[in-house]
């Protein structure tokens, strides 16, 4: 990059010697910046995001690499560019975090903005916001025009996972690792359990606004109904499955058995469930902020609600016992 021109003017046979190394000096068809294995920071939009490198090939001279978002779910999984990594170093976890207290600043300043314009009619904006959250209860397919699933599913991503906390996605990624890697399972039942951290965020709401919120009660309505269908299909790792089978039987529900870890779990999964309820993008938008404010209470708490700890001495899915 930047380099001049070299003109060989010492012998016959330079010509294919430069063209040969000129090819060597390609961008990427030298050797990978990265290997199979490797931890790095990967760019996704705007936001850096912790990712491990799968495979790797090259392609058109080019190396692509195929990263896993740590703590995320493999649909995000993704042959990136080498300019959408960087190593995993002190400076560059600082940058990220640079970045994600940017982003937030910039959707503070913007939400600030418009709610200046929506002081007036908070009635029935109170009443829209309890019918847009019934909908989640419900989990109906959202209703869209052609051509605006793309938007629709972007502005669904958007709020959820740019301003997901650090601390919580290192809970992610530690989770992912106790669990995947170490053969460790998260003890159970678990204490609080989803319901009782639920109610203890109605609680404090209730405190805030010095009354119950009858929004926030159908969030987590909606909220502990998703955790309980979701859990056994999407939630758990492959090493967890006879745990849930010990566990969880006859009417015994996940949420009082589970607790924050696959809770989280959850709120990473929400983007995509988000896509089948039926509300409009500004009522989804609403709805998110609701969300990212229970995340804010789980982040408030993370040292009680989340375990330090996890359990070795259990058998893993494939029978054999966990170091």
């Amino acid at each position: 990059m930047g380099s001049s021109s070299n003109t060989n003017t010492s012998g016959g046979g330079s010509d294919k010697e430069d063209k040969k190394e000129d090819k060597g000096k390609g961008k990427d068809s030298a050797e990978p910046s990265f290997k199979e294995g490797d931890r790095v920071l990967a760019y996704h939009g705007p936001l850096l995001y912790e990712a491990k490198v799968q495979r790797i090939e090259n392609l058109d001279d080019e190396w692509r690499y195929f990263v896993h978002y740590l703590g995320w779910n493999k649909n995000w999984d993704e042959w990136v560019a080498n300019d959408r990594l960087l190593k995993l170093t002190e400076e560059n976890i600082r940058k990220q975090q640079e970045l994600e207290k940017n982003q937030v600043v910039d959707k503070s300043i913007k939400s600030g903005r418009s709610t200046q314009h929506k002081l007036k009619g908070s009635n029935a904006e109170s009443k829209a916001d309890k019918d847009d959250t019934k909908s989640l209860v419900k989990g109906k397919k959202r209703k869209s025009q052609p051509g605006t699933e793309e938007k629709d599913r972007r502005s669904s991503e958007s709020l959820l996972v740019s301003q997901f906390p650090l601390t919580l996605k290192k809970q992610l990624v530690d989770d992912w690792e106790y669990v995947t890697q170490l053969g460790k399972l998260v003890k159970l039942p678990r204490s609080p359990t989803v319901d009782e951290i639920l109610k203890k965020y109605l609680e404090h709401r209730a405190k805030k606004d010095s009354k119950i919120n009858d929004s926030y009660a159908e969030i987590l309505k909606g909220l502990r109904c998703y955790f309980d269908k979701a859990l056994p299909a999407m939630l758990l790792y492959k090493k967890e499955r006879d745990q849930y089978t010990e566990e969880v039987k006859g009417d015994v529900s996940p949420s009082t058995v589970y607790g924050a870890e696959h809770l989280l779990r959850l709120f990473v999964k929400l983007p995509e469930l988000l896509a089948f309820v039926n509300m409009e993008e500004d009522a989804l938008n609403k709805l998110q902020q609701k969300l990212l404010d229970i995340l804010k209470f789980l982040q408030k708490n993370q040292s009680t609600f989340f375990v330090s700890v996890y359990d070795g001495n259990r058998k893993g899915a494939d029978g054999s016992k966990s170091k």
